[in-house]
């Protein structure tokens, strides 16, 4: 559970404000938005809304500092992201889109990708599974929360069972805690910590607190 700086490579040592029950989402903002776009942008709202899940994106805080750390720490905090993809947008956004599709990746979170008929996912991309904008896709799009919600329990058992390595088995309760927001999870993740305190080294005891105080 060291979490490592996207600026320095370091182990980040700064706090992470954690967002249970949210989805970041990765597209276009500014510029003129491709009427797509915003129609995509609106029932993705609705359906979230419905499943009260709170939406985010790259506007949803201003923090002063750099926008590269921004984005990751939003990451960080969320269980899954949605990026949404169409023929119009423009090529500077699908670069930024792509790369934030890779640290969701990378960072162990729930991912999916939204695209109109006439975008074509690149290459290293078509085993990244996504859903077509068009007749269906709420009900695609629903079976995806489906398998999010269920990895609730998976974490669970996951870190019962990992009981022996007490870092794992803690990140398996922040993984269900970001799913659920049940404060359950945090609570067993401190006896967790309490009982193996001393075999925490100094990065993981400082993210683990970090963890701990959600």
């Amino acid at each position: 559970m060291i979490i490592y700086s996207p600026n320095t490579g370091n182990p980040f040592e700064e706090g992470i404000k954690y967002q249970p029950r949210s989805c970041f989402i990765l597209t276009q903002l500014g510029g003129t938005l491709p009427p797509q776009l915003k129609s995509i942008r609106k029932r993705l709202k609705k359906e979230l809304r419905e499943r009260d899940i709170k939406e985010i994106d790259a506007h949803s805080l201003v923090t002063g500092r750099d926008f590269l750390e921004k984005i990751w720490r939003q990451i960080l905090s969320v269980p899954m992201g949605i990026a949404i993809l169409c023929k119009d947008m423009q090529s500077t956004t699908v670069a930024n889109v792509f790369y934030e599709i890779g640290l969701l990746d990378s960072l162990g979170k729930e991912t999916l990708v939204i695209r109109t008929k006439d975008y074509d996912i690149p290459s290293d991309f078509i085993r990244t599974e996504y859903i077509t904008y068009g007749r269906g896709w709420a009900s695609k799009l629903n079976q995806f929360f489906n398998n999010v919600f269920e990895q609730e329990k998976h974490y669970l058992t996951m870190s019962e069972l990992t009981d022996n390595d007490p870092i794992l088995s803690i990140d398996f309760l922040r993984r269900a805690y970001l799913i659920s927001a049940r404060r359950e999870y945090i609570n067993k993740a401190k006896d967790v910590f309490e009982k193996n305190r001393t075999s925490i080294n100094r990065y993981n005891s400082f993210q683990i607190r970090n963890f701990l105080k959600s």
